[in-house]
């Protein structure tokens, strides 16, 4: 409970259930994790994309778009990165209990982290998506120019250049953006969904 005191947990009379039944869809929290580069960002987008007009309701939560507010008194040291997940995954949980599948794009280098994030979230609603992508291909795609501010010593903690990134160990997919296009990508997330039930067939 941290260091909150004297609270307590008060339940609401519509529960995720009666949520979900409303849209017409389960929810998730879809947490896609890789290399800087590796297409996180650009999936989710194109995913959100094709679940909205698949009448699905959703939100995407972005780890740029998140340091703008949320956690934007947080760096890159790993103790901050734990908190930037730990919080990310505070806020899936409640969208996820608000019957959205949210999709996450967030780099979330270290196994424990997200391992701590299925745990807040629950093992059945979290996905864990790898977008695979070699270091080098992610540093010469370099979309924000952070590998060359990174190499030039300008970023301190850059995940794969000074700071590690630990692969996941058994993620639901893997999706690896050097041989699927974009399209191929996010029809490979839609099956997935489709598939395990999360989100409706239609004829």
């Amino acid at each position: 409970m941290g260091n909150a005191t004297n609270i307590v947990w008060h339940d609401s009379k519509v529960t995720k259930e009666d949520r979900q039944i409303l849209k017409k869809h389960k929810s998730a929290a879809v947490w896609f994790t890789g290399l800087s580069g590796s297409g996180k960002s650009t999936l989710t987008v194109a995913v959100e994309k094709e679940l909205h007009q698949l009448g699905v309701h959703t939100y995407r939560l972005d780890g740029d778009n998140i340091r703008f507010g949320l956690n934007k008194d947080l760096g890159f040291s790993p103790e901050d990165r734990a908190e930037n997940i730990r919080r990310i995954g505070e806020v899936a949980k409640l969208m996820v209990d608000a019957g959205l599948i949210t999709l996450t794009a967030f780099i979330s280098p270290y196994q424990k982290d997200r391992d701590k994030a299925r745990e807040i979230i629950g093992e059945a609603e979290f996905i864990e998506v790898y977008v695979k992508c070699s270091l080098e291909t992610c540093e010469n795609r370099d979309p924000k120019g952070l590998y060359k501010k990174a190499r030039a010593g300008e970023i301190k903690e850059f995940t794969g250049i000074d700071a590690p990134y630990e692969e996941p160990v058994n993620p639901e997919l893997i999706i690896d953006t050097e041989k699927l296009s974009l399209a191929e990508s996010v029809q490979t997330v839609i099956h997935y969904l489709l598939e395990k039930g999360f989100i409706p067939k239609t004829n």
